[in-house]
């Protein structure tokens, strides 16, 4: 295989580059998602937000984005990458942001 290094690099940033998201799926509680290498990792819906404030429809209406390296939901604007599901790490957005985000979802009527 071809694994180059760099200095800055530690083990687990080489595999996220390497490993690609295949299939979602979201309860109302979890995020799974099937990935390249065989494993399956789940995450809890609370992790993100937006997807646990989205409706069914909007949750299961993703697309794989970056050549499998991402999960984009274009009903909710959210975005999830692969190192991070890979690092733990959850929604980055700042409570603020959330906010605004769903104001502007109340005055739609979603």
């Amino acid at each position: 295989s071809n694994i180059y290094w760099s200095s800055g690099m530690d083990s687990s940033a080489v595999e996220a580059q390497r490993v690609t998201a295949l299939r979602v799926e979201i309860t109302d509680d979890t995020i799974t998602v099937d990935l390249s290498d065989g494993r399956t990792l789940s995450a809890p819906l609370a992790w993100y937000p937006r997807l646990s404030h989205g409706t069914p429809d909007e949750r299961n209406r993703w697309r794989l984005v970056a050549e499998g390296f991402g999960i984009h939901w274009p009903d909710l604007d959210e975005d999830v990458s692969i190192e991070n599901l890979l690092a733990g790490k959850r929604s980055a957005e700042s409570q603020s942001s959330f906010q605004r985000w769903l104001e502007q979802r109340a005055s739609s009527g979603k």
